[in-house]
């Protein structure tokens, strides 16, 4: 008998199994294949716009994707430098086969994690209740919860041209049968959504004098906050070509062959993440679209052809490659595929992603219908947190939409109608400017401590950074920089001189000054800063919170107010046909859905202001 059972160990099985372990439950992760844990199935990277806030979100929360990602990153860069801090997001490429053992690593460490290399085909319960997972010998293993992460597994069938065959992840994993319909018995809906991969090729065959380098930061950036020196050593490059109209001439050739045109892929593809064939015919004006190479780590030859996502014939593929500049004489290892999956519409779980069907049985990844790494990790996360804390009798832990991407990721998922896979983006948060990945461990280190999942003395850490802020905000609020130690640099950045002696905060706030700058420009305020901390992040920190404190307090105060809806909870024994004054749509997504707040529902599809204030009035009385 186990407290938690987690089937799947892919990016969210292994956040999950290791947060509800860490938190003292016992726990049993099963998996099809122990050799794939925490495998990259698609691109060999962590991060990236919205998905790198997200990795520093798991690990300021407990999680280990960061710690992965800097033990065995290959090559790191910051992205969206020339914009805003809110988008800004730091992304590496990953050595893939190292980042698996890794995470494998850390798993079996784990005092309090069981493995066991099987098949979860079907659950048991009673009275609505789960019990224990069925596994392919007939075995039943009880437990307290489960979290079902079953990535792409689920009756999965992958597509090359018109060649189709069954497979979780590719030809040589088979998928799993018999538990969609074992769900879909017990009253969950399942839907059918598609996904693809590109070619993999041999980097030997790449003429590197006709592709453009891309390197890696000077400086990278850590994706961790903790204090373990953990960058990977060596740093490679990254390459960039593009298609050509001949390119898209020859792909044009298999359409006829494509299981995307022909009707053999019925899931609903990725609409922000589309095949190579897909953006032909969505963009036949573009006579070309990038292509990225990236190694897929330091000891294989094997390279990911980013942005050739493709299902067609396999000589297809192979003939458009070699259009490509620098592919001429390419030579491809694995061709491309498409695979479709089931999935469950993600209404039917609460906001601690337990099931509202059947209680203690949680689910994360993309059996949710979402898509990437970095979003099957933080829902791991959350669920292993959650059943962690049910089985000790706790609350669980809600992230509003204001705390974190991940609060707007599970709020997104069982809010809408995630008809296609779901990927996060920044313009998804509407509170972006708080939500930067450099503040993370300030906004949820506490929270992370207050589940069980981050020490003492990381959460003092965080607590000394936070005193060195406000201290370094509290210097530049009062000390004073003239205009003679200024204006030599803003005549630099073609801005206007000061005639006055201002303080260093409301300096900050002109256009091009950096709190960097004014350091290196009045010697007083730097004696003075260094005698608090000269922690370049604290300094960061300091800087977007002068710079942007208007706005920073306007997204506070949004915040406010939308919180005091999400306080408001909706009995889940509500008779929604009851209620007089609900619009006909809006009454049958309230009885769909089944929000846990007011804040929920007015954030339903279909449920409009007017069925809002008619449930307000209705709970108020």
């Amino acid at each position: 008998m186990y407290d938690i059972i987690v089937a799947g160990a892919g990016h969210a099985g292994c956040e999950a199994a290791l947060a509800a372990a860490r938190m003292g439950a016992t726990c049993l992760l099963i998996t099809s294949d122990l050799s794939a844990i925490a495998r990259m199935s698609c691109n060999p990277a962590i991060g990236g716009v919205a998905k790198g806030q997200i990795t520093r979100e798991i690990d300021a929360l407990g999680g280990e994707m960061a710690k992965a990602i800097d033990a065995t990153g290959i090559q790191f860069r910051m992205l969206n430098r020339s914009k805003g801090p809110a988008m800004h997001s730091p992304r590496a490429q990953a050595d893939k086969a190292k980042y698996s053992q890794y995470m494998r690593d850390v798993i079996e460490s784990e005092p309090n994690i069981d493995l066991l290399q099987d098949t979860v085909t079907a659950i048991d319960t009673a009275s609505g209740k789960f019990r224990g997972v069925i596994i392919t010998s007939g075995r039943i293993i009880c437990g307290s919860a489960a979290i079902l992460t079953c990535g792409t597994f689920l009756n999965g069938l992958i597509h090359v041209g018109m060649n189709h065959f069954p497979g979780g992840r590719s030809a040589a994993e088979p998928p799993v049968h018999g538990l969609t319909e074992c769900l879909v018995a017990l009253g969950f809906k399942a839907g059918r959504l598609k996904t693809g991969t590109p070619p993999r090729i041999d980097s030997r065959s790449v003429d590197y004098s006709a592709v453009e380098r891309q390197g890696g930061d000077e400086e990278p950036v850590r994706f961790s906050f903790s204090e373990i020196d953990n960058i990977h050593p060596e740093q490679v490059s990254c390459f960039i070509s593009r298609t050509t109209e001949k390119t898209h001439e020859i792909l044009k050739t298999g359409f006829d062959r494509s299981p995307l045109f022909t009707g053999k892929v019925q899931g609903t593809g990725p609409r922000y993440c589309p095949s190579v064939e897909d953006k032909i015919c969505r963009f036949p004006e573009r006579t070309s679209h990038h292509i990225f190479l990236e190694p897929e780590g330091l000891s294989t030859n094997e390279m990911y052809v980013n942005g050739f996502s493709t299902s067609l014939p396999e000589e297809i593929q192979i003939e458009g490659l070699k259009s490509i500049p620098g592919l001429e004489q390419v030579k491809v290892i694995r061709p491309g595929y498409a695979i479709e999956y089931d999935y469950f519409l993600p209404y039917q779980l609460q906001r601690s992603l337990e099931t509202k069907v059947i209680s203690n049985l949680y689910f994360a990844g993309q059996i949710n219908g979402t898509s990437g790494y970095e979003e099957a990790a933080a829902q791991g996360l959350m669920a292993g947190i959650n059943a962690g804390l049910k089985v000790k009798g706790r609350e669980p832990l809600h992230l509003k939409r204001s705390d974190a991407y991940i609060g707007v990721l599970i709020d997104d998922i069982i809010t809408k109608e995630t008809l296609e896979p779901y990927r996060m983006f920044t313009s998804s948060a509407e509170h972006r400017l708080l939500l930067r990945h450099d503040n993370a461990d300030i906004r949820l280190r506490g929270i992370g401590r207050d589940v069980g999942l981050v020490d003492e003395q990381l959460f003092a850490a965080t607590n000394r950074k936070i005193k060195a802020i406000e201290a370094i905000k509290a210097l530049c609020s009062r000390a004073k920089v003239t205009s003679e130690e200024i204006n030599a640099d803003l005549r630099a950045l073609g801005y206007s001189e000061v005639t006055t002696v201002q303080t260093a905060g409301a300096l900050l706030k002109r256009p091009g000054i950096t709190l960097h700058l004014l350091l290196e420009a009045s010697s007083g305020l730097n004696t003075q800063a260094k005698k608090i901390t000269a922690d370049p992040a604290v300094y960061e920190q300091v800087e977007i919170d002068l710079k942007y404190e208007g706005y920073l307090k306007r997204d506070n105060l949004m915040s406010e107010k939308i919180s005091r809806l999400e306080s408001l909870k909706i009995p889940a024994s509500l008779d929604y046909t009851t209620i007089s004054g609900l619009s006909s749509e809006g009454r049958e997504k309230l009885i769909n859905y089944r929000p846990e707040t007011i804040g929920l529902a007015s954030r339903i599809p279909g449920v409009s202001p007017s069925d809002t204030s008619v449930l307000t009035i209705r709970l108020g009385r």
